[in-house]
This record gives C-alpha cells, structure tokens and sequence, in this order.
C-alpha cells in the first residue's frame, strides 16, 4: 500500500456514531475529502482498558536507522518482527477511512473504497516514540479487486469485527489471516492504449 488514504465526510460521520456510541467525545471533521499522509495525526479507535475509543495519532513508526518512517507492516509477518510484535499482539487499532490509493506501475492513480460501505476500516498497530503514540498499517496479499494495480492492499476489518481486532488478544492470528473484502476501483483518467 502506498502511503495515503483518505476521509470523507460521511467517515467523520461514522466515527462519531461509533465514538458517541462508546460514550467518547470527537472534534468535528471537515466536511471535504482530506488526504492522510505520513507523518500527520489522524483519528484511530482502540481498544484501552477494554473498551473502544478514538484517539489522534501519528502515521508511521520512526525507522531505526532515523530516515525516514515505517508507515506499514505485513499481516503475515507482523508477529515475527521485533518492530511490530508487541504492538500487533496488544496495541492493535483501526484506522477508519474512505478509502485509499493506490499507483499501478505505469504510475497510474487509482482509488480503492467499499462498496456496501461508506466506511472502511483498516487494520493497524500502534507504539509510543518518544512520548509520541503512533501508528502503523496492516497490509496484506492484494485481493482480486486491487491485485490488477497493486500486490499489496490494506487489512480490512468489518464493522463487526472492529471490537475483536482491538480488544481481544486471542483473535489476533484469525484476523492476520483474513481476506479482506473486496473493493471497488476508480481511477481519475485510464490510459487508453491503441496497441
């Protein structure tokens, strides 16, 4: 996955029904579609003392060697990585969201969101750096609505599921594994090839 996803309006909206449904509070969202990048703080939900909330946070891990930041771990190897254990094993967030994008090797653009949904959840883990609480995203093996552009996509939970990912030690390995739903693809122009 390439490092942006983006929040629409009715995300915000989801994210308060889901934060005022847990009792939390949450500052008002911009009512336009706002690109995430690295580096920026961004609404999470997880899963303290048991029970739900939303939190602001940074995107990315800071690398070992200071350049730059780790913005995604791989689902299937998140538990083996010194990096990303602990946190994948008992920090685990969920990054909600529009959608995300994407660039095919042609360097092509292309938008990924739910079709049954305007809200998509993405999987992540979170650490503290230096008094600063950050988080990573899950990837994992792109399914057959993002493989054509790319071979990796983000961990994708359902509403269901949101509780479990980040409350329940025990569910961890099922989720890792899971395939998430698939998507529908937009693009903003299609190279038209006459070959």
């Amino acid at each position: 996955m390439c490092g942006r996803y983006y929040v629409d309006d009715e995300t915000a909206r989801e994210i308060r029904r889901l934060v005022l449904k847990l009792d939390q509070r949450m500052r008002r969202e911009s009512d336009q579609t706002a690109a995430v990048f690295p580096s920026q703080k961004a609404t999470v939900i997880t899963g303290r003392e048991r029970h739900m909330e939303a939190e602001q946070m940074i995107w990315g891990f800071p690398r070992f060697d200071g350049r730059g930041l780790l913005i995604n771990a791989r689902a299937e190897t998140a538990v083996e990585r010194r990096t990303f254990k602990e946190s994948v094993l008992h920090r685990r967030c969920v990054i909600p969201a529009k959608g995300f994008w994407e660039w095919n090797k042609s360097k092509e653009k292309f938008s990924f969101e739910r079709m049954d949904s305007q809200v998509m959840f993405m999987a992540g883990c979170y650490d503290c750096f230096d008094g600063q609480e950050r988080f990573v995203i899950l990837t994992t093996e792109a399914n057959p609505s993002v493989k054509p552009v790319h071979d990796r996509m983000p961990l994708i939970l359902e509403r269901n599921e949101l509780e479990d990912w980040v409350t329940d030690d025990n569910a961890v390995e099922y989720f890792l594994h899971k395939t998430p739903a698939m998507l529908g693809k937009n693009a903003e122009y299609e190279q038209i090839c006459l070959f």
